[in-house]
């Protein structure tokens, strides 16, 4: 691939846990050069968390350049605002209040250099709430979800961290759409992105279904289902499979394909609200003829048929999936500390090419030196810096083959 299509601009961010890196890993792998600014001496606290945290830093800061900065002292900050007043675009995502303390907020900012797009990711927006601590799972708790995705009475978090990753998404639809209103005024934005309110939006489809029932949706595994067939069956080999019907134009050749003729012809099954109606004698009439088949015989009828199905794939069988094998769907990346992962890219592709890699995981302050020469500063007062403390440079591991 050529040039990248946010080649050109800088981004200078001071984020941490997911959120805010996931913004950056975009605009990095769409072709900005993003710095992340970390605290001296051990970085961002995500390179050190282990279990369920181990894959957080590796997954989403690929394609940045580490500036290890003591911000406590007052020539760290002045390297901040100089590095600021190279950037197109400031991302953040600390406790409210705490880059205005620091002299770094968008107030700040914009006077350093007005046309600087400024981007917030915060737990909420403003309102009675913005000053509270928020986590994925205390808005995914608040917000509806948790509430939609467990049985009744048993609220369950989503197995992924969706407003995290989603909220990123959204501050570079809001930095993009900043942008391209500075082709037009010559002037940036502050624009915020939030966990809470992307949470909201996530269950906008269950609150209009009030709005127009009148009926507040269950959680949904109890729900009633929109269509009749729309189920995780078993198979013969003791595999599971999702299947599903959603148009009365697929329910004939259905019928056809698996030799249901005496549902075919029934008149009370013959739209999809009449089927939906049968569900509790429909479905296992089908699962009973399902559990016939093996999962292998009955992805290849479903293929042929041209109907929704899926098989029930852990994580990790991703690694071996033909379909992101084959598309590029999968990145190498290695870690600061020498191990190489394969991870998904990002869900997108330019001219039928996916985005590259261009920079593995940086080590804390891996350039730092380079970016000070950027700046400016001479190879003794480089030195100097580096003595005092107020920045770290650490070099990767040789990547593991």
């Amino acid at each position: 691939m050529g040039d990248l299509p946010l080649a050109g601009l800088r981004v200078v961010e001071f984020v941490h846990m997911v959120m805010g890196p996931s913004c950056g890993l975009i605009l990095g792998d769409l072709g900005a050069d993003v710095i992340k600014v970390e605290p001296v001496p051990a970085g961002d606290n995500t390179r050190r968390l282990t279990s369920s945290g181990s894959g957080f830093f590796v997954a989403f800061n690929r394609n940045k350049r580490s500036f290890a900065l003591d911000m406590k002292k007052p020539e760290g900050i002045e390297i901040a605002r100089k590095l600021i007043a190279t950037a197109d675009i400031v991302t953040e995502n600390f406790r409210p209040g705490a880059m205005d303390r620091l002299g770094l907020g968008y107030a700040d900012v914009s006077r350093l250099d007005p046309r600087i797009v400024y981007c917030s990711l915060k737990g909420f927006l403003e309102g009675p709430y913005e000053h509270r601590t928020a986590l994925d799972e205390v808005v995914q708790m608040m917000g509806g979800l948790a509430y939609m995705t467990g049985p009744a009475g048993r609220p369950l978090r989503a197995g992924t961290s969706v407003n995290d990753i989603m909220g990123g998404m959204f501050a570079v639809i809001a930095i993009l759409a900043a942008l391209e209103e500075r082709h037009r005024t010559g002037r940036g934005r502050y624009v915020k992105s939030s966990l809470y309110e992307n949470c909201a939006f996530l269950s906008a489809q269950h609150i209009a279904q009030y709005g127009m029932t009148g009926e507040a949706p269950p959680p949904m595994p109890v729900r009633r289902g929109a269509w009749g067939i729309y189920d995780v069956f078993d198979t013969a080999d003791k595999e599971q499979l999702f299947v599903a019907v959603v148009s009365d134009t697929q329910w004939g050749p259905f019928c056809d394909m698996f030799g249901l003729s005496a549902l075919k012809s029934d008149p009370k099954l013959a739209t999809n609200p009449q089927r939906c109606a049968a569900r509790e004698t429909l479905v296992p009439k089908v699962a009973a003829v399902f559990a016939g088949f093996t999962k292998a015989e009955l992805v290849a009828k479903c293929e042929k048929l041209g109907i929704p199905f899926a098989p029930i794939v852990r994580p990790v069988e991703l690694l071996d999936d033909p379909h992101l094998n084959a598309s590029d769907g999968l990145v190498d990346v290695a870690s600061p500390d020498g191990k190489r992962v394969r991870i998904p890219a990002l869900p997108m592709s330019f001219d039928g090419e996916r985005l590259p890699v261009r920079r593995d995981a940086p080590a804390v302050g891996a350039h730092s030196r380079e970016l000070l020469a950027e700046l400016g500063y001479g190879p003794a007062e480089v030195e100097r810096l580096f003595a005092a403390g107020t920045l770290v440079e650490n070099r990767p591991a040789k990547a593991a083959e």
